[in-house]
Formats: structure tokens, sequence, C-alpha cells
């Protein structure tokens, strides 16, 4: 999972159409809203801050089509950073 810092966002939705699950949605969506805060806590807190561009993980279009990923699979805990 990568979180966005919302107070840094400038809102240019560059980033949308990069993300191959279509998992990133402007803050005004009404799916946003619970992720606002989420992204707030882990982009200024314990988890790393990425400054490259990485391979997907092997798995994951596997995970493509799974629902409910984040109730599934969220973990407070960081992955690798940079």
């Amino acid at each position: 999972m990568l979180v966005i810092n919302p107070d840094e966002c400038i809102d240019c939705g560059v980033c949308e159409p990069e993300c191959p699950i279509e998992a990133i949605v402007p803050d005004s969506h009404e799916s946003a809203e619970k992720f606002l805060d989420i992204n707030r806590q882990y982009s200024t807190g314990p988890w790393p801050v990425i400054t490259r561009q990485k391979e997907a993980l092997a798995t994951a279009d596997e995970y493509k089509t799974i629902h409910d990923k984040f109730e599934k699979f969220f973990s407070p805990n960081a992955g690798e950073g940079d």
C-alpha cells in the first residue's frame, strides 16, 4: 500500500491513471473519505518515504480483483522503503 499526504497533494490528478488497479481517487470522491485520515497518518508517521519506483510485486496480478483488500490485508507495520 502506498499513501499520499493529503496536505501536500496539489490535486493535479497525475497519480490517478498511474495506479494499475485504480485505487487512487480524488479526495472529493465518496469512497475517499475513510482513506484521508489513513493517508495523513501513515504518510507523516512511521512509514518510509519512497523515493524511486520499484517493480510490482510478483503476486500483484493475483490481488487486482480481490475486493475489500484494506479490510483483509492492511497492516500498520511498514514495508520496505526506497
